[in-house]
Order: C-alpha cells, then sequence, then structure tokens
C-alpha cells in the first residue's frame, strides 16, 4: 500500500478538506508538512462541521496519529486555542494522537505584527498575506535565529535566543517607526505558553521512519496551492514556503522515496484569494455566479475569492512540478447550466503563443489566455456517485481536462458531501 501525498493544484481553496478527510480514514499517519494557521480545511464529518487550520485533518478522527512537521511554522498560542475549540467538539486530543516536530519553527506575536504592518501600510509591495506572522517566521528561520520548539525547554537557552533575535527585530521595527519588543516580556509569555505546548513535542522524524518501517499508511496533508509555492508559484505573490510534493520529504524528516502517490486536487474552475496575476479571472456575471454557487469565501480569513475559467496551463505545470499521479477535481457541480464553458490553454504575450506562465513579474501580468469553448449541460451533476449519472457534455468536459493537463482525474467531487464522490483510482492503493 502506498504512502499519499496531497497537494493543491491552483491558488488554494480547491477542496482539499473533503478530499484528505476522505483519505484520513484510510490513513494511520496524517503529517501537515508546511504553511501555518493561515490556509483552512473544513471538514463535515456525521453532520458536524469542523474547521482546521493548523491542526492536521487526523484530529478529528479516532485513531489516527495526527502529526506537525518541522516544516510547518507554528504559532504556540493558536495551536492551544486550535486543540481547546476542537475538544470542546467532542474530539479527544492528547499526545497520543498528536505529535509537533521539536525543530519546528515558532511564529511570534511579532512576526504578526510585523506581518500586519507590511500589508497595511503604504509603502511596499502588498502581497495579500494573511497577516498571521508567517512570512516573517520563515524569515527567521533562514535567517538562523527563529525560536523553536525545543526552545521552550531551556529558559536560559531562551534567553540568549530571545536577544539575538531582537537585535535584528528592534533594528528593523526602528527603521518602521514601530516601538521595539522588550524581551523579558517575550520569554515570559514564551514560558507560560511552553507546558501547553511541549507535551506534544517530539522527534518527528524518528517516530515517522517508525511508523513507515511499520507499514502504516501515511498521509501527507499540503495546505495551500503550488500556484503560491514561493519558488514554483506566481513570485512574489505566492506565500513563504515551498508546498510542491517534494516539501512532504524536507517538511517531515522523511525521504522523497516515502511520500509515495501524489494526489494534486483542482476545482472545475479557478479561483484566488488575494493578489497577483489571474490570467482567466472573470469580472462578468459569470464570474459572480461561480463565486456565489461556489460559495468562494476563505474559511480562515472570509475574503471573496476571485473566480475564473478552468487554467489547464497553470494545472499542467503543478503537475509537471508536484509530479501528480492523479488530480481530484471538486466542485463539478458549480458548472451546472451553463450553456458553454471555456477552458484556457495557451497564453498569448507580446503577440506569441506560448505553453506555460513567464516566471517574470511582469511578463506575467501581460499574458492573456487563449480559450478552447467546450458545449456545458443542463442536467445536475450534483451528488453524481458514478460515470452514469452525468450528463455525456460533463464527462466530456473532464475528459478534455485530463487530455490538456496529461494526468487523470482520479477521484471526482459532485458536492461537498463526502460521498458524493466518484472514484477512479484510490491514491493508497496505488
Amino acid at each position: 500500500m502506498a504512502n499519499v501525498c496531497v497537494v493543491g493544484a491552483q491558488w488554494g481553496d480547491e477542496g482539499k478538506g473533503k478530499i484528505v478527510d476522505w483519505l484520513s480514514e484510510q490513513a494511520d499517519v496524517v503529517v501537515r508538512f508546511q504553511g501555518g494557521h493561515n490556509a483552512g480545511h473544513t471538514l463535515v464529518i456525521d453532520g458536524r462541521v469542523y474547521k482546521l487550520s493548523l491542526l492536521p485533518s487526523g484530529v478529528v478522527r479516532g485513531g489516527k496519529l495526527s502529526v506537525i512537521g518541522n516544516g510547518v511554522v507554528v504559532d504556540p498560542w493558536h495551536l492551544v486555542e486550535e486543540i481547546e475549540a476542537i475538544r470542546a467538539q467532542g474530539v479527544d486530543i492528547s499526545p497520543k494522537t498528536l505529535r509537533l516536530a521539536d525543530n519546528a519553527t515558532l511564529i511570534l506575536p511579532l512576526h504578526r505584527e510585523l506581518d500586519h504592518f507590511r500589508e497595511t501600510s503604504n509603502s511596499g509591495l502588498k502581497i495579500g498575506t494573511t497577516k498571521r506572522g508567517i512570512g516573517p517566521a520563515y524569515e527567521d528561520k533562514v535567517g538562523r535565529r527563529a525560536i523553536r520548539v525545543i526552545d521552550l525547554a531551556d529558559a536560559a537557552a531562551l534567553e540568549r535566543k530571545v536577544e539575538r533575535l531582537l537585535a535584528h527585530h528592534n533594528a528593523l521595527r526602528r527603521g518602521l517607526g514601530i516601538g521595539e519588543v522588550e524581551a523579558g516580556a517575550l520569554v515570559a509569555d514564551l514560558l507560560a505558553i511552553a507546558p501547553k505546548v511541549l507535551p506534544y513535542a517530539d522527534t518527528v522524524w524518528r517516530l515517522l521512519d517508525a511508523e513507515r518501517r511499520a507499514g502504516r499508511r501515511i498521509l501527507f496533508e499540503g495546505a495551500q496551492g503550488a500556484l503560491l509555492d514561493v519558488d514554483h508559484g506566481t513570485y512574489p505573490f505566492v506565500t513563504s514556503s515551498n508546498i510542491v510534493s517534494g516539501q512532504a520529504a524536507t517538511g517531515s524528516g522523511l525521504g522523497p522515496r516515502a511520500v509515495g502517490t501524489v494526489l494534486g486536487i483542482a476545482k472545475a474552475y479557478t479561483t484566488r484569494v488575494g493578489e497577483g496575476p489571474f490570467p482567466t479571472e472573470l469580472f462578468d456575471e459569470t464570474g459572480e455566479i461561480l463565486g456565489t454557487r461556489g460559495r468562494e469565501f476563505g474559511t480562515v480569513t472570509g475574503r471573496k475569492r476571485r473566480c475564473g475559467w478552468f487554467d489547464a496551463v497553470l494545472v499542467r505545470q503543478t503537475v509537471m512540478t508536484s509530479g501528480i499521479d492523479g488530480i481530484a477535481l471538486t466542485k463539478l457541480d458549480v458548472l451546472d447550466g451553463m450553456s458553454e464553458l471555456k477552458v484556457c490553454t495557451a497564453y498569448r504575450l507580446d503577440g506569441e503563443t506560448i505553453d506555460h506562465l513567464p516566471a517574470g513579474q511582469s511578463a506575467q501580468a501581460r499574458v492573456e489566455p487563449v480559450y478552447e469553448t467546450v458545449e456545458g449541460w443542463a442536467a445536475s451533476t450534483a451528488g453524481a456517485r458514478s460515470w452514469a449519472e452525468l450528463p455525456a457534455e460533463a464527462v466530456k468536459y473532464v475528459r478534455r481536462i485530463e487530455e490538456l493537463i496529461g494526468a487523470p482525474v482520479t477521484v471526482l467531487s459532485t458536492s461537498p458531501e463526502r460521498m458524493d464522490t466518484i472514484l477512479v483510482k484510490n491514491p493508497f492503493e496505488s
């Protein structure tokens, strides 16, 4: 049986929650390997809704081990709040069911403040972040001055590390006209939260290796989407971590051979939150219809999502950069009743037709979509659980997408309900 890595194949919000929940039921271990609490999953289990942003999806299912890997940046105060909120819904969360990498980087209040300042000030480039401190925390990680989970266990070392951290941040804050952070107060806050966090800390790379050797099924759960990857996304309008499947190995401590099957999640159309290029974005009534029918509002932020036609060029790129074996196509039912649909098959840039999104920011802003028109369908696909229940035109649409992106649709979702799914191939049995 293969392990499975789930990655968003667009700009996030692809409906990973339902797919990840379905897969987590089959898994023994569920691992978050990148990002922070800036991206959310909504799970519906037995009629109860769970909104997760940092905790792996496995926590809401009994008998699963959930792991927050070293590739994640962790706000310890948010972690404790989220644990308590999910516990209040009757879910048992303890160190027996949840493990936190002891070498994971912490998000501190000063990171949130810096993130908020950058996004709300009149100077500099606005990325459209969630203002939760994700980017500044990753900056400190690569700058080798971060505070990590394990540092909470050594008060003397913590004080020295905080002083070193503030030598950088207070100089930065003075330049921005922000008040300085007092070291003693920050250390006190960290030591106060430490007893609530440290019981979950573990040497995760060793734990996961033992689980792998024991034959446990591991699900690597990605957050956001690969087009927000700091290397392979629409830079600089990206997040601060790698999202492509290769990060599952780096962000968990397991070797790349352990990652197994890669399942990409893509909507039957395209959405994006925040700033940045969006070649197929619609500013007309059709865009509004997609947003209304698809309930396109962010789980974590509540921000309205930008909507557009399916962009096969971008998904094809993600298939390549993440080594995607199959696609779970979601929200097909949102397209019901449209007489015709469009799919972006290429771009036009300065009079030339190209087959990929260029890396340059100005070029990305200038590309124009080349569309292929596809016949729509009048009948409903909502709730379909077999190909035979789909209108012929809907099947043709899915097959054309497969051809254009170079990957098969192995899972087709026809509503938010968990069982309204057409399964072609179980990723765990690849």
